[in-house]
């Protein structure tokens, strides 16, 4: 016991946050693979967006896994992510939304091995659909290197495979309906100095999801994100070859 107790305060901290709301058909499996991580410094957040199925059944079953958990009416899905922030006390923040997964129980384990003491760590996303199975992977590559000005062409890298030092995440800006998570990762790796490449899938990404949905609402979100931080001139520039590689994704399979 005294060899565990040390050992939990040399390893950092994971705050796993997960934001649901009438997600009886896919929060089990979201809560399965955090609850199964071989990494023992965790913690598990949930907040429930005020949910009228079996959501909170499904939280009760697991009650004793999650440290902390709430269930509220929120405003949108990214009210409800800054709900979490404020309940996380790790070193570390991790969203794992409602359908979502993390790639293996293996998974943290492997992310703190690759470097110690980074800002961020990110990695590749997997594409499964409701069954669970896996579909295909994240419509681009990784850079080897990722910094904020990376993200200029599109969600090079999304938030279910990013990882990021609670300190330097901020607030998710509420005036982005659909593509909050952009420029929340913009200004994380904006404030970050040791952003890790873990060269590992982090994350299995359900899709159908809002932006699926709301695909004009998505890009008016990204124009706005993209004029701030990058300007207009380089976002036009740049439209013309992010949409070459949606076309080429959603029609081909093409990763770039």
């Amino acid at each position: 016991m005294i060899f565990f107790n040390l050992l939990m305060e040399q390893l950092p901290l994971i705050s796993f946050i997960t934001v649901v709301r009438n997600g009886e058909k896919v929060l089990e499996g979201t809560i399965k693979s955090v609850i199964s991580q071989t990494y023992p410094a965790r913690e598990y957040i949930l907040v429930d967006g005020d949910s009228k199925d079996g959501t909170i059944n499904i939280i009760k079953k697991y009650k004793k896994y999650i440290n902390n958990w709430i269930s509220e009416p929120d405003k949108s899905h990214f009210d409800a992510m800054n709900k979490g922030l404020k309940l996380a006390t790790g070193k570390y923040v991790w969203f794992i939304n409602a359908g979502d997964q993390i790639y293996d129980k293996y998974t943290v384990q492997k992310i703190f091995k690759k470097a110690k003491n980074a800002d961020v760590y990110f990695g590749e996303t997997a594409l499964i659909n409701l069954k669970g199975d896996k579909i295909g992977m994240w419509w681009r590559k990784n850079p080897k290197e990722l910094t904020w000005r990376k993200m200029d062409k599109g969600m090079v890298v999304c938030h279910q495979s990013f990882i990021i030092r609670k300190s330097l995440a901020g607030k998710f800006n509420l005036t982005y309906p659909i593509s909050s998570d952009i420029d929340w990762i913009i200004r994380g790796l904006k404030k970050s100095k040791k952003i890790i490449n873990t060269n590992l899938i982090l994350s299995k990404y359900l899709t159908g999801g809002l932006s699926e949905q709301k695909t004009i609402q998505m890009f008016l979100d990204c124009y706005k994100i993209y004029f701030k931080h990058i300007g207009v001139m380089r976002t036009l520039a740049n439209h013309f070859p992010v949409a070459l590689y949606l076309l080429g994704y959603k029609f081909f399979k093409l990763r770039f």
